[in-house]
């Protein structure tokens, strides 16, 4: 079968579970077993629907690259022509398209996610996107400072906020780590709330 195209007919699959299908659905038919499992691989090839009862993905599955790749490129036609300089390209105009005129907020912690959308954002928009950088007091020494200042060099429309006061008031007394993330997280967004309502004309929330 194309799914297992370019794999010998006897293979070592990664199958951490001790369940099995009993029954196929109507219109597949069994594409391998195993010792536990007589379906251990099944397809419908009029649907073009298949399904695997093992992890092709693990390095545990010594042919399950292959088993993937002919299920991308041979049975769904995909053609492998991905870059991340079409992704850009691509996210870009469908930022265009989607935001037109409007203007954007975006809240910035300072960590890789939100500098990324960022720095994304004004290629499609320019000076629509409007940042805000909220300092919750618990970074590093003068890191607001420092991180804001490359936000600005960067050409971003950053507004710095310094809440690190509101922030220590909230956490007083809280010394179990997962209620200091909820207040962390809380408190970010009401500052961030605040700051956007000051805003005009703004219509998206980047994220």
């Amino acid at each position: 079968h194309a799914l297992f195209a370019d794999t010998p007919t006897e293979q070592l699959v990664w199958m951490s579970h001790g369940d099995r299908l009993e029954a196929m659905p109507q219109g597949f038919h069994s594409l391998a077993r195993s010792a536990n499992s007589p379906f251990a691989a099944m397809g419908d090839d009029t649907r073009r629907w298949y399904g695997i009862q093992f992890h092709p993905e693990v390095t545990h599955s010594i042919d399950g690259k292959t088993l993937l790749r002919n299920f991308v490129v041979h049975i769904c036609g995909c053609r492998q022509d991905w870059t991340p300089l079409s992704f850009i390209e691509e996210t870009v105009a469908d930022i265009r398209n989607q935001v037109g005129t409007d203007n954007v907020v975006l809240g910035l912690s300072g960590g890789v996610d939100s500098s990324v959308a960022a720095l994304l954002l004004p290629t499609a928009i320019g000076s629509q996107l409007v940042c805000i950088f909220v300092n919750n007091g618990l970074l590093r020494f003068q890191e607001f400072e420092s991180v804001l200042d490359y936000y600005k060099h960067l050409g971003l429309n950053v507004i710095g906020v310094d809440a690190s006061d509101r922030f220590y008031d909230e956490l007083k007394g809280i010394s179990e780590p997962e209620a200091k993330r909820k207040v962390i997280g809380k408190v970010f967004i009401d500052v961030f709330q605040e700051e956007a309502h000051k805003l005009e004309n703004v219509k998206w929330l980047g994220q």
